[in-house]
């Protein structure tokens, strides 16, 4: 096995593999990003973990499947292939939630889109027909959360787990350091990866013929896929299961027999402690894109100089799919290392002492810890948002960007990623020390305001936002600049009613916010709201559930937008449909103005396209 230093940027072309004297890099890994040198992008986080862990590594970005090629720059590797979608799910980051094909990606130069569909499974055939002795590792987001029978929105049915259609040996799920490390030691001591079924954080597959050799006695059975695609019941016991099933300290293995396969998923990876965090996020990390590239990588800028300070979220909104990747158990960087990334950025070109962003999935759930986390992993209700046995580390946090801007170079350290303003203590002191980390706008995500929706989406209640949002405004009283409160909101929700839409825009116009964040729902796989929206059930009761599709998911996610004048005929039908015509006309109430002649026309002609285009994620907390 090679040891090899880090070198300055992981090798992309045969001409830099034998700059750093290798002449087959042990591991391969095909993303669908391009390579960026920073901790934000999986790729060059995954490859320097493994170079640290003493393994050659060399990356494919997006590699053409148009030209097989591409797939061979970097020969054949010692070990295996390591494949991933990239950031974003290909689908997701292909198309909008109303199946519009997108103009671009972020994760690519220049912004222009090079993922394919379905890119993971694009990539492992493409790599199997090149080189089809040579062990492949499926992983990334978009493998995670296709790792069992799932419904995919952008075909209308429930798909196999990407494992048995793609021709790999192992998948990978959640954040991948520690179990592709294992993986790669096994295979160097010479066991093949198809043969690796006791890893936690994999899943894995065997011929319908072998299960009778199984210990099937700690073993838990899901519903098969042919049950999950014909029967909404079945989709919902297995979705039941599968969430129910987090934990990786009590989790028992599934199983889910598929036409040709079985596929059996391990509990998930142990969570990292700080020590092990420090270690991934202490690497030599450019935090620049690969010097090949001539155009700027759009991710890459809002990102640049900002810290990953944990991982994990306990949230569990049932539209976000974020805790079935990275757990419910925060795992947070000591501070030592936190202050120590930061204290590097005085030596990058182009840091002008503004820090970013020092968050995670949740800003404010840095250093949050419980008992139960430290011994046994999560409780099986999973509600720890609402338990009086988590441990904030709010006023920790909070020290630690204070005393980042204390670090000389640095002049401002904010707070980008969004928080949960439900676990923000009802204290003004504590909101004030946190705004002066707030670059002009506080992003939270009530998503709703209704309790209908709110609880269909497991978000907390609109009367605590609201108590929120005027302790906020009153913080804010006297202050210059003053700042403002940004929320992120959500329409076509399962469960959600256009009349639930015109409570929220009224509930926006009433207290002056308005916002352009408005996500329309995306049923990604996995997710509680993507069973029930392709069950029409609530998967914990069975109950039937109101499923906005078509026109009325359109007019939902207009009505968020009933100023701007280019929706305006699509809110007029949904005040229409509503009942609520008292909201057109000239008062100050009224979300649109009558119609004057000679406008109707014009609209219509506005709005053509977007009333007849086909029905419409990994979302905020």
């Amino acid at each position: 096995m090679i040891h090899p230093e880090q070198p300055r940027f992981l090798p992309i072309s045969q001409e830099e593999l034998r700059t750093l004297g290798i002449i087959q890099p042990d591991i391969i890994i095909i993303s669908g990003d391009a390579y960026v040198d920073h901790p934000s992008f999986a790729a060059a986080l995954l490859g320097r973990v493994l170079w640290d862990a003493g393994f050659s590594v060399g990356i494919i970005p997006q590699p053409d499947p148009k030209n097989p090629e591409t797939f061979r720059v970097l020969g054949k590797p010692r070990l295996f292939f390591a494949i991933s979608g990239g950031s974003v799910d290909s689908m997701v980051s292909n198309y909008t939630a109303a199946q519009k094909r997108r103009s671009d990606d972020a994760y690519s130069p220049g912004g222009i889109p090079k993922r394919p569909d379905r890119a993971v499974l694009v990539y492992t055939d493409l790599v199997h027909r090149l080189f089809p002795e040579t062990p492949i590792i499926i992983g990334g987001i978009e493998a995670s959360l296709r790792r069992f029978a799932h419904y995919d929105y952008w075909s209308d049915s429930v798909r196999q787990s990407v494992l048995a259609d793609a021709p790999a040996d192992l998948l990978v799920f959640g954040m991948g350091e520690t179990t592709l490390c294992t993986i790669a030691k096994r295979a160097e001591s010479g066991i093949h990866p198809r043969n690796m079924h006791d890893i936690p954080g994999t899943v894995w597959k065997i011929p319908p013929k072998q299960v009778q050799k199984l210990d099937m006695e700690h073993i838990c059975i899901l519903p098969s896929f042919a049950e999950v695609r014909d029967n909404p019941d079945d989709f919902c016991h297995a979705h039941i299961i599968i969430t129910g099933n987090q934990n990786p300290y009590t989790g028992r293995p599934l199983l889910q027999r598929h036409p040709k396969t079985v596929i059996i998923q391990n509990p998930p990876s142990y969570p990292l402690h700080p020590h092990e965090m420090d270690r991934i996020y202490d690497l030599p990390y450019r935090r620049e894109k690969h010097p090949s590239y001539e155009k700027d990588i759009p991710a890459l800028e809002p990102v640049r100089f900002s810290v990953i300070a944990h991982r994990g979220c306990y949230g569990n909104c049932n539209f976000c799919a974020l805790s079935l990747h990275q757990g419910t158990i925060i795992q947070s960087r000591s501070r030592a290392s936190i202050l120590r990334e930061i204290a590097s950025f005085r030596k990058i070109r182009g840091f002008s002492g503004i820090v970013s962003d020092v968050g995670g999935p949740s800003a404010n759930m840095y250093g949050d810890s419980c008992p139960a986390w430290e011994k046994n992993g999560a409780c099986t209700d999973r509600e720890c948002i609402t338990c009086s046995s988590v441990r904030s580390g709010i006023h920790g946090y909070l020290d630690l960007l204070d005393e980042a801007e204390k670090i000389p170079g640095v002049k401002h350290v904010f707070i980008g990623s969004g928080l949960r303003y439900d676990l923000i203590p009802h204290d003004k002191e504590v909101i004030k020390r946190m705004v002066r980390h707030i670059s002009g706008q506080m992003k939270v995500a009530p998503e709703h305001i209704t309790q209908t929706v709110t609880t269909m989406m497991n978000k907390p209640d609109g009367s605590d936002f609201e108590q929120f949002r005027v302790l906020f405004e009153e913080v804010q009283e006297g202050k210059k600049p003053r700042q403002y409160l940004i929320p992120y909101l959500m329409s076509g929700h399962p469960g959600c009613t256009i009349g639930d839409m015109i409570i929220l825009a009224e509930y926006l116009r009433d207290t002056g916010l308005y916002t352009k964040q408005v996500q329309d729902f995306t049923p990604t796989p996995m997710t509680t709201s993507t069973c029930m929206y392709a069950t029409g059930l609530d998967p914990k009761t069975r109950s039937p559930v109101h499923i906005p599709k078509g026109a009325e998911k359109r007019i939902q996610r207009a009505i968020l937008h009933w100023r701007d004048p280019a929706h305006q005929s699509l809110v007029r039908e949904g005040l229409i449909q509503a009942g609520r015509k008292d909201l057109i006309g000239t008062t100050s109430r009224c979300l649109i103005p009558e119609r004057k002649r000679g406008e109707i026309m014009e609209n219509r002609k506005r709005n053509q396209y977007s009333s007849k285009r086909p029905p419409g994620s990994l979302s905020h907390n």
